[in-house]
């Protein structure tokens, strides 16, 4: 059996986060090797990571997350991958789970992060949001993301999967115009993966659904308790559901090539 070590690849996609860049690699000095995946950048994201020489850029162009994902895992050398996004932050305990459980480890492959979504500095506890688990660390060659999940990305994996116990912080909200333009980039790219299964939207997608989202995340799911930030991001993301299925009626209504 060959021996995995416990040096680890850090891979990022990224796009217009120029904001985000230098709190990124700082928190990634752990690290063996750093690989970002830039979607062509506009704002000086890529400028300014080309000037760093902890970091190896390549810019291709984005087609979904689980093909940009699949292909940065292509770029790694290192026997553990850790894949982190632009506006996430691994804390210092956070950090040291990662290097142990990687120094320790024997047979688990892959590891899910449980992660809070931070509003202007306010971790919400709420909202839908309470139960957020990702796939952030595993083996090399021990799973992939699956093509037919273009967004919110699925990864398989072929073996035996943990979770940690520290938080990852997700700092997604910068303001409501830049929330609601990412959660319009995810519903259209849902609404592309939903045309490709056959789904003929009616009037339960276009108006039960959102109010169902609102309902079930501010109501049931108590974001009533998070304040007004709740009420935002509930609606917004009840928005989310609504336009991915307006995106879908315009897909449909397109002539076919």
């Amino acid at each position: 059996m060959t021996k995995i070590s416990n040096k680890i690849s850090a891979l990022i996609i990224i796009y217009n986060e120029i904001s985000h860049v230098d709190h990124l690699i700082k928190q990634l000095r752990f690290v063996d090797e750093i690989i970002v995946i830039d979607s062509f950048s506009t704002d000086g994201t890529f400028e300014k990571l080309k000037k760093n020489k902890h970091v190896k850029v390549i810019q291709r162009k984005f087609l979904n997350f689980s093909d940009q994902r699949n292909f940065a895992i292509t770029q790694a050398k290192e026997d553990w991958i850790l894949f982190i996004d632009a506006d996430e932050r691994i804390t210092t305990k956070l950090q040291h789970e990662i290097i142990n459980v990687v120094k320790n480890n024997t047979n688990t492959v892959a590891f899910k992060f449980p992660r809070k979504f931070v509003f202007k500095n306010k971790i919400m506890r709420f909202s839908g949001l309470q139960t957020d688990q990702v796939f952030r660390l595993f083996k090399r060659g021990s799973a992939t993301y699956s093509q037919d999940k273009i967004v919110h990305e699925q990864l398989s994996v072929n073996g035996k999967s943990a979770i940690l116990k520290h938080d990852l912080l997700h700092h997604s909200f910068s303001s409501i115009a830049h929330y609601k333009k990412k959660t319009e980039h995810y519903a259209t790219l849902k609404a592309q993966e939903l045309l490709k299964k056959g789904i003929n939207p009616n009037y339960y997608h276009y108006y039960l659904r959102p109010i169902i989202k609102f309902i079930t995340n501010y109501i049931l799911r108590l974001g009533f308790l998070d304040g007004k930030a709740g009420y935002t991001i509930c609606k917004l993301n009840a928005y989310g559901v609504w336009f991915r299925y307006q995106e879908l009626k315009r897909l449909i209504t397109l002539p076919k090539l």
